[in-house]
C-alpha cells in the first residue's frame, strides 16, 4: 500500500492502482487526435487548416508529429484569410530554433506563435488589399494544447469529466472593455454607428474604420491600433482526453458553449460539427458564413463515440471517454481515480509586442547569428534593434541583448504599440475609396463621441455584401458583424 494526498487528507492507494497509473501513463504518451468540420457559406469568407499531421518537431521522426487546426473568418473580402491559411504556419516553423527538445519547442511556442502572426499581417499589409481576418490557430502536440487567436472566433475545451474551459479571447468590443480602453489610448474612438437624425445603432465599432474587432490580421484601412498580436493559451489534458470546439461567430451568434457542447455530445467529430452548425442556423436561418471544427483527443484505444440513443441520455458523455468494467481492478483505479485536470501552462494576451517576444527567449538564440525575431531575416553581427533598447541608441549589441528587430519589423512593434503617430489620413483615404464618396461634412471624418452625431454617409455609396465589419449606408442597412 502506498500514501497519498488529495484535498489535503491521506488517502489509502492500493499498489496495484499506482502500479498500473505508472504502466498506462508510459503505454499512452499520444493520443489519437480525430477531427471534423462542417460549414455553411453564405459570403465564401470562412477557411479551415485541419493537419492531423502538420509536420515533426525532430525532421524525420514521426513520433514527434504534431497537429494543426484552424479557422479563418474573413471580413471585407476573402483575401486576408486565404492569405494567412496559406503563410501563417510557415511563419510559425520559421520562428522556432532548430534542435530544441520537446520540453523547449513547447516552451517556445507561445512567442513563435506571436511572431508568426506579426509577420503574416506585415507581410499582407504589404499587398495594400483591406480585408481582414479573425484567426484561431490550435497546435496539438501529445496533451499539450496550445492557442492562438485574434477576433472572435471562439476556441473551447470541454475535458472529460464533462468540465469547460476557454482556450481564446474575444476580441468584439462589446465583450472586451481592456480592449477598448487599449484601443482609445492609442487615439481611436470606440462607438456605436449613429444614423443621421437616429439612435447609436449596433455592436461598438472603431473609428474610423468602423471594425467591431480590437484584433485581427489584415485591415490595414483602420489605423494601427487594430493589431495581430494574439492571446496565447497553453494547457496540459489528462490522459482522459477532451473534445476542442473551434467556431466563428455565425455558430456562437446563436449558440451558448454549453448549447453547442450539448447537442454534439457522444457523437464522432464530423457529426458533432454538423450538429452544431445546423442548430446554429436553425432559429433564424443563414446569415453569416458559418464553420465549426471539433476535435477530439483520445486514449490511443478509445474508439470514436457512437449516436446516443434516446434510452442512453446524460451518461452519453462518460461512454464516450470510458469503457465500462466489471473487473475488480477497474472498479479500484475508478475509486481512486486522479482527477481528470487541464492544467494551465501559459496563458497571455497582453498587446506589448516587446514583452510577448522576450518572453521564452531562449538561451541558446543568444550565441546562434543574430535574426530579426519577427521575419526572420539575418541580421550582421552587432546590427538589429534589441526589443528593450531605445533605437536611437546605437551601441553595438550583444547577443545577450536579445530578441532583436529589423528596422521595418521595429517600426511594425512601434505601430503595435501606439509609439508613433496612426496612419489616419491613410487610412481615411483608403476607407473613401472602398466604401464611395462621402458628404462635404464627412470629408475630414470625425469619428464618432457618446451622443454626437456621426458624419453623414452618402446614400450613393456602392453596396458591398462582403463588409461584414464595416458601416454601410445603403438603404440605411447595418451589416452583420464578421
Amino acid at each position: 500500500m502506498a500514501m497519498t494526498a488529495a484535498a489535503g487528507a491521506a488517502v489509502t492507494v492500493p499498489l496495484g492502482v499506482l502500479l498500473r497509473r505508472e504502466v498506462t501513463s508510459e503505454r499512452m504518451e499520444r493520443p489519437d487526435v480525430l477531427c471534423g468540420e462542417a460549414a455553411r457559406s453564405r459570403k465564401g469568407e470562412d477557411f479551415t487548416l485541419l493537419l492531423a499531421e502538420a509536420g515533426e518537431r525532430v525532421a524525420g521522426d514521426p513520433s514527434t508529429s504534431f497537429s494543426v487546426f484552424a479557422l479563418f473568418d474573413g471580413h471585407n473580402g476573402s483575401g486576408a484569410a486565404m492569405y494567412a491559411k496559406k503563410n501563417l504556419l510557415n511563419n510559425l516553423l520559421r520562428a522556432i530554433p532548430s534542435g530544441l527538445s520537446r520540453d523547449e519547442w513547447l516552451a517556445v511556442l507561445p512567442r513563435a506563435l506571436v511572431a508568426a502572426f506579426v509577420k503574416t499581417d506585415k507581410d499582407f499589409q504589404a499587398v495594400a488589399e483591406t480585408s481582414g481576418t479573425t484567426v484561431t490557430f490550435v497546435v496539438i502536440d501529445e496533451w499539450v494544447v496550445t492557442v492562438a487567436s485574434v477576433g472572435d472566433s471562439r476556441c473551447i475545451l470541454e475535458s472529460a469529466d464533462g468540465s469547460l474551459y476557454h482556450l481564446s479571447a474575444d476580441h468584439r468590443f462589446d465583450s472586451n472593455q481592456d480592449e477598448v480602453q487599449r484601443v482609445t489610448a492609442c487615439g481611436s474612438k470606440v462607438g456605436k454607428l449613429n444614423l443621421v437624425g437616429g439612435p447609436e445603432v449596433g455592436p461598438l465599432r472603431c473609428w474610423p474604420g468602423g471594425l467591431c474587432l480590437s484584433r485581427s490580421i489584415g485591415d490595414m484601412d483602420v489605423g494601427e491600433c487594430i493589431i495581430p498580436v494574439p492571446h496565447v493559451k497553453q494547457v496540459k489534458l489528462s490522459n482522459a482526453g477532451g473534445r476542442i470546439i473551434i467556431a466563428s461567430d455565425g455558430v456562437w451568434d446563436d449558440l451558448t458553449f454549453e448549447m453547442a457542447l450539448e447537442c454534439s455530445r457522444g457523437f464522432p467529430s464530423d457529426i458533432a460539427a454538423n450538429r452544431i452548425v445546423n442548430e446554429a442556423i436553425q432559429p433564424r436561418g443563414l446569415r453569416d458564413d458559418t464553420t465549426c471544427i471539433v476535435v477530439d483527443i483520445l486514449p490511443p484505444e478509445k474508439l470514436a463515440p457512437s449516436p446516443p440513443t434516446k434510452r442512453q441520455g446524460k451518461i452519453v458523455f462518460n461512454n464516450m471517454f470510458r469503457r465500462k468494467h466489471t473487473d475488480v481492478s477497474f472498479i479500484l483505479d475508478r475509486e481512486y481515480a486522479e482527477p481528470d485536470e487541464v492544467e494551465e501552462i501559459f496563458d497571455d494576451g497582453s498587446a506589448m509586442l516587446s514583452k510577448r517576444l522576450a518572453a521564452g527567449y531562449a538561451l541558446q538564440s543568444m550565441f546562434e547569428p543574430f535574426s530579426c525575431a519577427v521575419c526572420q531575416v539575418q541580421l550582421k553581427a552587432g546590427q538589429g534593434i534589441s526589443v528593450h533598447s531605445n533605437p536611437l541608441q546605437h551601441e553595438k549589441l550583444q547577443g545577450w541583448q536579445g530578441p532583436f528587430l529589423c528596422q521595418s519589423c521595429n517600426e511594425k512593434k512601434d505601430a503595435i504599440e501606439g509609439k508613433r503617430p496612426p496612419r489616419d489620413k491613410k487610412a481615411s483615404d483608403v476607407t473613401k475609396q472602398k466604401t464611395g464618396q462621402l458628404t462635404q461634412h464627412a470629408a475630414t471624418y470625425t469619428p464618432p463621441l457618446p451622443k454626437q452625431q456621426l458624419t453623414h454617409w452618402d446614400l450613393h455609396a456602392p453596396p458591398d455584401e462582403g463588409k461584414a465589419n464595416r458601416p454601410v449606408a445603403v438603404d440605411i442597412t447595418l451589416p452583420s458583424q464578421a
